[in-house]
């Protein structure tokens, strides 16, 4: 009977990990994990199954809710970079028996070093800047930022702001903040903010999702776009 074939994957090419520990480098188990240099797993198995690996995200990108959520919102958590030169795919990440960290500490030292090297997806906390009529996408908890006609996209807890006719969108408990005639959208808990023209100063619409209302006087849904009518209410877009 022919064994079924190895889910190990090996680039051309060692690639960049992501991953967020907590600040004195441990993780699950009480595994502690360098701030340079060789790291390798102790128990380490070939399966396409959680555990018996090191744990993070290919260039930056996968689910955030595979990491201690606390962790995002730990000031001085500890950012690793790792070069990994075989890697098995997960559900939103990926596992791989050694690496060698790169790049270590806080969340916009490493997501930048990723960017610097070639990750250019929706980076986990990264920061995305576009120019005028660009795309800025970043990953959860980050910022996405483009200019005048520009789409900025930020996954949850993200921020996202783009200029004048620009387009902004944000996940859940995200913010998302157009600026004139732009248009703003926002996931569960996020808020929205458009800029307007009230005919002798520019003002800021705030809406929260969930709470606050539109023109007709409907909830503010999540997952919407919404625009400003001439009386600066919200309204679909």
């Amino acid at each position: 009977m022919k064994k079924n074939a190895s889910p190990l994957i090996t680039p051309a090419a060692p690639v960049l990990v992501l991953r967020i520990c907590q600040p004195d480098g441990t993780s699950r188990n009480n595994f502690r994990w360098p701030t340079a240099g060789p790291v390798t797993c102790p128990d380490w198995k070939a399966t396409a199954e959680c555990g018996n690996g090191l744990h993070g995200w290919l260039r930056g990108e996968g689910d955030h809710s595979v990491a201690d959520g606390t962790l995002f919102t730990t000031p001085d958590a500890l950012w690793l970079a790792v070069l990994v030169p075989a890697y098995v795919e997960l559900n939103g990440k990926v596992k791989f028996p050694a690496g060698e960290v790169v790049c270590s500490g806080d969340r916009l030292t490493v997501t930048e070093y990723l960017k610097a090297n070639g990750c250019a997806g929706a980076i986990i906390g990264g920061t995305a800047t576009a120019g005028d009529a660009g795309t800025a996408t970043a990953g959860y908890a980050g910022t996405a930022t483009a200019g005048y006609d520009g789409t900025a996209t930020a996954g949850s807890r993200g921020t996202a702001t783009a200029g004048d006719a620009g387009t902004a969108t944000a996940g859940s408990r995200g913010t998302a903040t157009a600026g004139y005639a732009g248009t703003a959208t926002a996931g569960d808990a996020g808020a929205i903010l458009i800029k307007r023209w009230n005919g002798k100063r520019y003002l800021f619409a705030l809406g929260n999702i969930g709470e606050d209302t539109d023109a007709t006087g409907n909830v503010l849904l999540p997952n919407i776009p919404y625009k400003l009518n001439d009386a600066g209410h919200f309204i679909p877009a």
